[in-house]
């Protein structure tokens, strides 16, 4: 391109995007088994935080929204310090996936043994067993003992233990793999590997845990990175708030037998204040902006949140579309670059920001299997298009879960997301920006909404989390339990004590309701739907009460094979 071109070409309007990429894990520590249940925090954080961070580290000039759900937070914390209570004082770590790598035997009893292949299988073949050649060895021998009671007996320790050290090595980022040489060589390794290579593994997961939050404080001081926040342990806010706003997108939904969340108002707060200063606890400083759980808002959750002085929050683009079509015939009309824009609730400060459907799918669930190139060249592709588009002087919100697409993009998205930056970072006509950025510029711009139509990012609705038979049980259980303790503090106020409200919070987190349902895998939906009932469990024991005949009962069993395994979803029903 020559430099008369590129000059027109900077003198042209320029379009915003913003990148903004949401983690979260629901509370998978036990306080009453002493143990994490599943070990998707941990796992997570080896690959997939650690990878984001490293992309955004190697290119100066991008920019980017990383928001935490700060429970998420304390288990990143937790389960360092828990590695490095182990490797200098030998202390147990209470995850017995990661434990695997810091024994020398393995259980004879087979539901124990074919426990750990079971979890030990949980990764995307094409992306992450198939890739390293002795555990595309060990894999197929795995899956036989599941089913074959003699060879599950006869298998050694050290095929449980080989098993063991490949799925941690194929959970590793890949900016990992690439930044120690030693890991090639683990993964090259066909033969097996020994107590000292899990040593010196554990050592090297221990580092990356405790580097995962001041690596990207480091970002947001340098001003690459905007950090944000959502309510403390990720609950849907507007049904905490009124269940019946499901009713707004959803006319003829199958509400919950119980009709309302006791006290909601005040357990939002607590969510918001308790995630607000666990937040300011790791990174140093305040959030400006909150990514709510799921982007589920209502008019009145966002007058909540505005209450909190934020600059910024986020939803789906369908919200926004229902919202609009909800106006007074009167208000409604053309109007170019609906979706480009933030606006603002009437009577509240904050901006609200609408995701572009189109183009953040594009990337949870269409780019996977393309040539990173071509990807990247696709998603540019798009962006040119809008940019002059009137009005020109856009802004593009690209929301999606930074967490789960990137097994199944070769070498963990490496080659999308470096290709991804460069080519955003140098284009002539794109910004990125945060949306902080936005709010510190254009903020008296923004058109105003009389009120929105409650709903989340997905569908516009909130049918992943209510409605469905099994997912209203799992409210009713929920509320049931939030009315005992109600009952029990009344009477004995000693009870109302932080360690309870913290298990309130954990049992108010979306995770378990987004799982139950029959389109989900039966294995998914298992784990979360019993270790749900235990953290409602565990609630009435810390309230000193008995633990009712009805949590023994499944609430939810799956059966469904969605899309990435469900752990995300379209933002649109017909994508």
């Amino acid at each position: 391109m020559s430099a008369e071109v590129t000059a027109k070409e900077a003198q042209k309007p320029r379009l915003d995007v913003v990148l903004c990429w949401h983690m979260h894990q629901p509370q998978y520590f036990e306080q009453g088994q002493e143990a994490y249940a599943l070990p998707w925090t941990y796992l997570h954080a080896l690959k997939d935080y650690s990878d984001m961070a490293a992309h955004l580290e190697a290119a100066p000039e991008a920019r980017a929204v990383v928001n935490f759900a700060p429970i998420l937070l304390e288990q990143i914390a937790d389960y360092a310090r828990r590695v490095q209570d182990f490797l200098t004082h030998d202390e147990a770590i209470p995850d017995p996936v990661l434990a695997l790598l810091t024994t020398e035997s393995v259980p004879a009893d087979a539901v124990e043994r074919a426990e750990i292949l079971r979890v030990c299988l949980r990764a995307h073949a094409p992306r992450m067993i198939d890739t390293i050649p002795l555990f595309r060895s060990l894999a197929p021998v795995a899956t036989r003992a599941q089913e074959d009671p003699v060879l599950l007996r006869h298998l050694d320790a050290a095929f449980f233990l080989d098993l063991a050290t490949c799925y941690h090595l194929a959970w590793l980022g890949a900016t990992v793999r690439r930044d120690h040489p030693e890991v090639q060589r683990w993964l090259a390794e066909e033969e097996g590997h020994d107590a000292g290579t899990r040593r010196q593994l554990l050592e090297l997961i221990g580092y990356l845990l405790s580097d995962i939050i001041p690596r990207y404080r480091a970002l947001a001081e340098s001003g690459r990175v905007e950090l944000s926040f959502s309510p403390y342990a990720h609950p849907i806010m507007p049904l905490l708030l009124d269940l019946e706003s499901a009713e707004e997108a959803m006319p003829d939904v199958t509400l919950p037998e119980h009709r309302a969340y006791p006290d909601g108002e005040g357990r939002v707060r607590w969510h918001i204040e308790r995630g607000l200063a666990v937040f300011e606890k790791h990174f140093g400083f305040a959030p400006k902006g909150c990514w709510p759980s799921e982007g589920g808002v209502s008019t009145a959750t966002l007058k909540l949140l505005d209450e909190y002085g934020l600059a910024w929050t986020a939803s789906g683009q369908t919200v926004l579309a229902n919202s609009l079509a909800a106006l007074p015939d009167a208000e409604k009309g053309p109007r170019d670059g609906w979706l480009h824009q933030p606006y603002r609730l009437s009577d509240t400060r904050m901006l609200t920001f609408f995701r572009d459907d189109g183009l953040s799918d594009a990337i949870g669930f269409r780019y996977a299997d393309w040539h990173a190139r071509d990807a990247v060249g696709d998603f540019i592709h798009h962006l040119e298009n809008i940019v002059d588009a009137p009005p020109v002087g856009g802004v593009v919100s690209v929301i999606l879960d930074g967490e789960n697409a990137w097994e199944y993009y070769p070498e963990n998205g490496f080659h999308f997301l470096q290709g991804l930056y460069e080519r955003l970072s140098n284009h002539p006509r794109i910004n990125l920006r945060t949306f902080a950025d936005i709010c510190a510029c254009c903020s008296e711009r923004a058109p105003e909404l009389p009120s929105l139509v409650a709903g989340s990012w997905v569908y516009g609705t909130f049918s992943t989390w209510i409605g469905d038979p099994d997912k209203n049980l799992g409210w009713d259980r929920l509320i049931e339990a939030k009315q005992a303790v109600d009952t029990a503090v009344r009477q004995h106020s000693e009870l109302h004590t932080d360690a309870l409200l913290e298990q309130l919070a954990i049992c108010e987190g979306s995770d378990w309701c987004w799982w139950f349902g029959a389109y989900n895998p039966a294995g998914s939906v298992g784990d979360f739907e019993a270790l749900y009932r235990r953290h409602l469990a565990a609630l009435y024991q810390r309230a000193g009460l008995a633990v009712p005949e009805a949590l023994s009962v499944v609430l939810s069993t799956g059966g469904g094979a969605p899309a990435t395994g469900g752990t995300m979803r379209r933002g649109q029903a017909h994508s």
